[in-house]
């Protein structure tokens, strides 16, 4: 029952304040939100103890039935194992500070019980999502997340850049929504369920080993198949390469929504349904070849944008991009608990990255040019201090929550010993000294050095109210400690017993039992990377402050090309939208205006004029009616006579 209290809380809270915000008033719908997503957090955080520590057993809660047809059955229940309890514990904690974030910085926003709702509506389509049982039940969580994030980032509507941003987040996850979709459908097509308990079991799993499915002229394995659309419908929703354009876009939406998409729910989702569906993913090996290409390549990527960002919640925006690359690239080479171990700990300091960055933005006067900031430590110095904390668990410097999670990955990628495993090692490698340069470049040029701020808006920076401090603290006892309390668990000696049945590792995937056999020197490279990119980013823009101009006008070319994010946005403007927009206005102006409605009105416009050419006819003389049957009779005889 607590289980069931932890999911729908956030529903209830979001009903509330969307239907009644306005008769109870904006203080109500905070207090009804936030005091609902406390009482989430309590009841998951418990449902974790219960299940870990307390001897809960692994089941499910039944709700109520959906759609039954056939075959397909879509009952709704919460599915209750390590793996859901895990994420309802970890989702519901971090939307609970940000929601308590959101009551400070939008103090003065004239929507808030709108913005309240959509936000526990967001966080209750992600629980939907991490504690379906069946796969059309974590589609409707899916979708949910998807609209809540649409609602979200288009939030400020009077703002055309956030109603763009909105619609292109919005379509390029129906791209990669369509590819899940058929992997639902194929995957109902071969075992005739889409039951989590029926899908993955291992009967189930052996059953159609061997099963393939002709497809583009040739015959696949099933499996290889279900577990490529699957992953391509993870690309959508987690932003890999391709299909990550609406991620940095997204940062139109407020502070808190960014946090939210980045650190809790979202982008994750993806990672998420690799775990999930380990049993099956395990058995298409060239399918997890392609996870480990996109996430590896998608890690290096995104990691070269954020070095020349030049607003500062964009930079953790790429920052995420490239985190998410590590998750995937885990889970390509079988190693789903470091994946999902990353997610955890992730969510945490990046949540207090985003929401620190927000506290930058409340103190500059919504100013987000990191250009335009520096020294504002003497000003904000507890917003400087956990930015740093946050930092520094996302370069992985020991032993902040980062060095356990991240460089469990690369040594992961490491073990493989594989071709695709020693890819991903080396865009990890260059990922982490690429995020420690980016990072540092970050605190340096908004809180050290000689200030850039104009003499009127440094007169009103000021520290947080206690509202948005407050979780900035407690997450960054988060990105302080929650690597190391967790490490054991998620990746260590204790990692059977706590993952149980929920995480499945094939009969020779021995990569986590193998992480302490690596060479001494790959376990501190990642470490001895990520100080190598601090001290860059110090002579870059402490010492030799002059040198990344010369750099950028030196290789302008690449600063551009990295400037302008690999120029996909224009590459797809140019394949896709331009002849999209193109073909819709020749469909609006030649098909609808001039043929559909062309063909109707051309017809009324001609009987009209028709009949006031008859009306002409119609005179009341008796002389021209005779005259006009004189000249008809002489037209009949003289066609008579000519046709005879």
């Amino acid at each position: 029952m607590i289980y069931a209290v932890a999911v729908f809380s956030p529903l209830l809270g979001s009903i509330i304040a969307g239907l009644l915000g306005r008769a109870i008033g904006d203080r109500a719908s905070q207090v009804a939100t936030v005091g609902l997503m406390i009482v989430a957090a309590i009841a998951g955080d418990v449902s974790f103890y219960q299940l870990v520590w307390g001897g809960a057993p692994v089941g499910s809660v039944e709700i109520g039935q959906w759609i039954a047809s056939g075959d397909l059955d879509t009952r709704w229940a919460l599915r209750f194992d390590t793996l859901s309890v895990a994420m309802v514990a970890m989702v519901t904690t971090v939307s609970t500070l940000i929601h308590l974030y959101s009551v400070g910085y939008m103090s003065h926003d004239s929507s808030i019980p709108r913005f309240m709702s959509y936000l526990s509506f967001f966080t209750f389509a992600m629980l939907m999502l991490v504690t379906a049982n069946n796969l059309v039940q974590l589609f409707f969580g899916w979708e949910g997340v998807g609209v809540a994030s649409y609602l979200l980032i288009g939030f400020w509507y009077h703002k055309p850049s956030a109603c763009a941003a909105a619609i292109k987040a919005f379509i390029v996850n129906r791209v990669g929504d369509l590819f899940f979709i058929v992997g639902i459908a194929v995957t109902f097509y071969l075992f005739r369920t889409i039951w989590f308990p029926d899908i993955l079991a291992p009967g189930a799993i052996a059953t159609h080993m061997n099963a393939t499915f002709h497809i583009f002229g040739q015959d696949m394995r099933i499996y290889e198949l279900i577990g490529t659309l699957l992953f391509l419908g993870a690309m959508g929703k987690s932003a890999q390469i391709f299909l990550h354009t609406w991620l940095p876009d997204a940062m139109e939406g407020p502070t808190p929504v960014s946090a939210l998409i980045h650190a809790a729910t979202m982008v994750t989702a993806g990672v998420f349904l690799m775990a999930r569906m380990s049993p099956l993913m395990e058995y298409a090996p060239n399918a997890l070849h392609f996870v480990t290409l996109i996430g590896a390549t998608t890690a290096l990527f995104a990691a070269t944008i954020g070095c020349v960002q030049n607003d500062i919640k964009r930079i953790i925006a790429y920052s995420t991009c490239s985190q998410l690359g590590y998750m995937f690239m885990a889970a390509g080479v079988g190693a789903y608990q470091a994946s999902i171990f990353h997610l955890i700990t992730h969510a945490f300091f990046k949540a207090l990255l985003f929401l620190s960055a927000g506290s930058v933005i409340h103190a500059m006067s919504d100013e987000q040019d990191i250009r335009k900031m520096g020294g504002l430590f003497k000003k904000i110095p507890f917003t400087g201090t956990v930015m740093w904390i946050g930092s520094l668990a996302l370069a992985g410097i020991p032993f902040f929550a980062g060095y356990y999670s991240k460089d469990a990955i690369i040594e992961a990628v490491y073990a493989a010993h594989t071709g695709w495993g020693d890819y991903g090692f080396f865009c990890g490698c260059a990922a982490a000294f690429l995020t420690a340069f980016y990072s540092w470049r970050l605190l340096i040029l908004t809180f050290h050095g000689e200030t850039r701020v104009d003499h009127h808006t440094w007169e009103h920076v000021h520290e947080s109210p206690w509202v948005m401090t407050l979780p900035l603290g407690l997450l960054a006892l988060g990105a302080l400690f929650a690597g190391f309390l967790l490490h054991n668990m998620f990746i260590g000696d204790g990692r059977a017993v706590f993952w149980g049945a929920a995480i499945f590792n094939g009969p020779g995937n021995h990569i986590l039992a193998t992480l302490e056999d690596r060479p001494a020197f790959i376990g501190i490279l990642p470490t001895l990377l990520g100080v190598s990119g601090i001290a860059l980013a110090y002579v870059m823009y402490v010492f030799v402050p002059a040198l990344p101009e010369k750099l950028a006008t030196a290789f302008r070319p690449v600063y551009l090309f990295l400037l302008n994010k690999w120029y996909f946005d224009e590459l797809y403007d140019a394949i896709f939208v331009k002849p999209t927009m193109w073909l819709a206005r020749f469909l609006w102006k030649v098909g609808d205006a001039e043929i559909i409605d062309g063909v109707p009105n051309g017809l009324a416009s001609l009987t009209s004029r028709g009949s006031a050419i008859m009306v002409k006819l119609q005179t009341g003389s008796i002389a021209v009616y005779a005259f006009t049957m004189l000249i008809g009779l002489v037209t009949l005889i003289t066609i008579f006579l000519v046709l005879r």
